[in-house]
């Protein structure tokens, strides 16, 4: 084979890889010199990841829908926050049918990383991280290996998902994980820009979303912004974790209070009110479904009923207790129907946490603040509460004569005694104590003896 086919062969060659490199490039990046004007939608994570941001995401996924973005953009600069809230985002944005891409400002630590991951290109501006998954608790502690499992396997796949190394991912999570070259100090793995680049968790370098969309290549394009509606921040203000706990407090506080006096009044209007501010927002966002108010409006008319009606504290009342909480509890949390299998554990598990931390401040306030106000030195409340007592020594006595005449008389249980209950006597209906056990109604009783105004009787058979 002469010089000129050889040199004409190697021409050949090279036009072939220049045309695949393109064809690649073109593939990862269909944006890059296209003459189209691109919608470009954008919305930050600029704050601690829980359910706001999660609120944040969902109407601007499906706002970039309606509106026929070609490209979504996250400005993000986050410390991170909520585990479950953060699993939420990751993967509504791996399920998108619009790119998602992320600018990392400064910022993109533990919970702000597993969303970085999962989206399709990462940009960065000089000096910024990626990194730091390590799951912690409230003081900064890292929390038991079950929960590291979790997340070190919630990275993996993401960044397998997202074609990046999933080892490196799993890093940013153990510090056991040790990569040569990349980390060997039995530190958890944190990026900085230049490191991100060289490893593959970062497409390029900019300052700005502009120079993003010219770093990569996309010359005509519109930008449209997420911007929060009066009726957006009311929403994320009271679906924040902290407000949800402070009207949970409400609801039970004003429960408590109205159990406590006679009557309709302000507390039950309290209650009522805080119930409405915190399902309304969550049944708003489609946290809350109908049937998850309807166990809790069915738990207060149980607790109602027993305290109420039916004497003493039986099955009706911790039934009350138990749907009140559940209903309090599934509300805050995104599940599907009634299958266990779709209730996110971590979400639950963090919404039942301040459902019962709510509750017991909730009731230990309550008793605080009933004996504060209606002390006898209180001297605005204290009117409402007795300032003199009434001595059996000074010939004051709670006892009725009848009543204490009564002793060995029989009759018949005209209620179930639980212990407490109603008995007829003499076509009479009087409050009752059974001595012990639970007398059924319609059996004949006998009054024992009376004390502290309550007659005592047990079954003559």
């Amino acid at each position: 084979m002469n010089k000129s086919k050889l040199t004409l062969l190697f021409f050949i060659l090279t036009s072939l890889l220049l045309n695949l490199n393109a064809t690649a490039q073109d593939t990862l990046n269909p944006f890059r010199d296209s003459l189209k004007t691109h919608k470009v939608y954008v919305f930050d994570i600029k704050e601690m990841i829980a359910p706001p941001i999660w609120h944040v995401t969902k109407k601007s996924l499906k706002a970039a829908k309606d509106t026929a973005a070609d490209l979504i953009l996250i400005h993000m600069n986050t410390y991170g926050g909520m585990v479950e809230t953060a699993d939420s985002i990751r993967t509504a944005i791996l399920q998108s049918s619009i790119p998602v891409w992320v600018f990392i400002d400064n910022n993109a630590a533990s919970a702000g990383a597993l969303i970085s991951i999962a989206c399709d290109s990462i940009y960065m501006r000089s000096g910024a991280n990626i990194g730091a998954a390590t799951v912690v608790n409230q003081t900064g502690e890292a929390m038991p290996d079950k929960y590291q499992s979790y997340m070190r396997s919630t990275m993996r796949s993401t960044a397998e998902a997202t074609g990046r190394d999933p080892k490196i991912a799993e890093g940013m999570v153990d510090p056991r994980i040790k990569i040569p070259g990349v980390s060997d100090s039995g530190q958890v793995i944190t990026f900085t820009t230049s490191e991100a680049i060289k490893n593959g968790f970062c497409e390029g370098t900019a300052e700005n979303i502009k120079e993003v969309l010219e770093v990569a290549g996309i010359k005509k394009y519109e930008i449209i912004k997420y911007e929060i509606s009066f009726t957006d921040k009311i929403i994320r203000f009271l679906i924040s974790p902290v407000v949800s706990g402070l009207l949970i407090m409400v609801i039970i506080g004003g429960i408590y209070f109205e159990l406590q006096s006679p009557g309709i009044g302000f507390p039950i209007a309290a209650s009522i009110f805080a119930a409405l501010l915190y399902f309304a927002p969550l049944y708003v966002e489609g946290l809350a479904a109908n049937w998850e108010i309807i166990i809790f409006i069915i738990g207060v008319i149980l607790i109602a009923v027993e305290i109420f009606a039916i004497p003493g504290f039986g099955i009706a009342g911790i039934s009350g207790i138990i749907l009140v909480v559940l209903g309090l509890t599934l509300s805050m949390i995104d599940n599907i129907g009634f299958e266990a299998s779709s209730f996110p554990v971590g979400e639950l598990l963090a919404a039942l946490f301040i459902v019962i931390i709510a509750s017991f401040v909730s009731l230990i306030g309550s008793l605080y603040l009933s004996r504060l106000l209606f002390s006898t030195n209180n001297k605005m409340f204290g009117g409402l509460a007795l300032s003199a007592t009434q001595e059996k020594s000074e010939g004051y006595t709670s006892a009725v004569s009848s009543y204490s005449s009564m002793v060995g008389q029989c009759g018949i249980s005209h209620t179930i005694l639980r212990p407490a209950g109603k008995v007829k006597i003499d076509d009479e209906i009087y409050d009752a104590t059974a001595e012990s056990g639970f007398i059924e109604k319609g059996e004949d009783i006998i009054v024992t003896h009376y004390s502290n105004t309550q007659l005592f009787v047990r079954k003559t058979n």
